[in-house]
């Protein structure tokens, strides 16, 4: 009787063990299955690297012709403009536009209300530590506008005169690189929200001149019933670059604006749309 009760305590024991066994066998394959399935999804999809599924949204001065501006109808239209709505096209992904007050583009974006700041941003080293910048994909610089009846055909004119700027723009880095002619204007430069606002002024004579991206200045004034009024001074302000604003830890949006922005070139799209706005080159 003891020798039964001993080989059946046996065989319970062995039972036991390989129910237990089992167990853990089949919970270690469906954590195996798992971890396969995650792989799997992450390499398809592209880990970290992958856009966010949602939509979009640019920052811009809706005023800032050629680049990103209001036509006739109310519509935002523009060079910046096209270019993004291809950028996003290509990436599959919905965008929208949103107007805002320039001087504070950098806090809208790393506040997380705008996904990028597109609209003729030039680089400058402020810029570079605020934000992540795509590749350039335009050059462009800061020129000085007068009417040109106002005498001022060269830097050294502007002394004691006056002098507008956008707030917030690159051309007051530009004129900080220029200290003489900062130097010897007779007011520091007064700022407005916008370069429509400048030009208003100069043609209204209460300023004597304004600094300008040079690709908004050409076009505004080639708009104009008397283009000839209108003088820009042959001394500039030096070349600068265009590239897209975006939030220093969005590592994957640059990746994905940089490759259809290369793209764009490689096709002739870019051409394209730089000849819509710009003209040819």
């Amino acid at each position: 009787m003891k020798k039964l009760k001993k080989v059946l305590l046996s065989l319970l024991m062995v039972a036991a063990f390989t129910a237990c066994s089992n167990g853990n066998n089949t919970q270690e394959n469906e954590t195996a299955n798992e971890t396969a399935k995650t792989e799997e999804t992450s390499q398809q999809t592209g880990g970290e690297n992958e856009l966010e599924d949602k939509t979009y949204i640019i920052g811009l001065d809706d005023t800032f012709a050629p680049m990103g501006f209001r036509d006739t109808n109310g519509e935002l239209v523009g060079f910046d403009v096209d270019l993004a709505k291809d950028v996003f096209s290509r990436l599959g992904k919905k965008l929208e536009f949103q107007p805002i007050d320039w001087s504070m583009k950098e806090t809208e974006l790393n506040a997380g209300n705008i996904d990028m700041i597109w609209n003729g941003y030039s680089i400058t080293p402020e810029r570079e530590k605020a934000v992540a910048l795509s590749d350039p994909y335009i050059e462009s610089g800061q020129v000085i506008v007068v009417m040109k009846d106002s005498g001022i055909t060269k830097k050294s004119d502007l002394k004691g005169k006056t002098l507008t700027i956008q707030a917030s723009s690159s051309a007051l880095d530009a004129l900080k690189k220029e200290g003489e002619v900062l130097n010897n204007l007779g007011q520091p430069p007064v700022e407005y929200a916008d370069n429509l606002e400048c030009f208003k002024d100069l043609e209204a004579k209460r300023s004597d001149a304004m600094c300008i991206d040079e690709l908004f200045a050409r076009y505004y004034i080639s708009n104009q019933k008397n283009p000839d009024d209108y003088y820009i001074l042959e001394e500039n302000l030096g070349a600068e670059s265009m590239a897209v604003g975006i939030k220093k830890d969005n590592t994957a949006l640059v990746d994905a604006i940089n490759k259809a922005l290369k793209e764009q070139k490689e096709d002739g799209t870019y051409d394209k749309i730089y000849t819509k706005w710009l003209g040819k080159k």
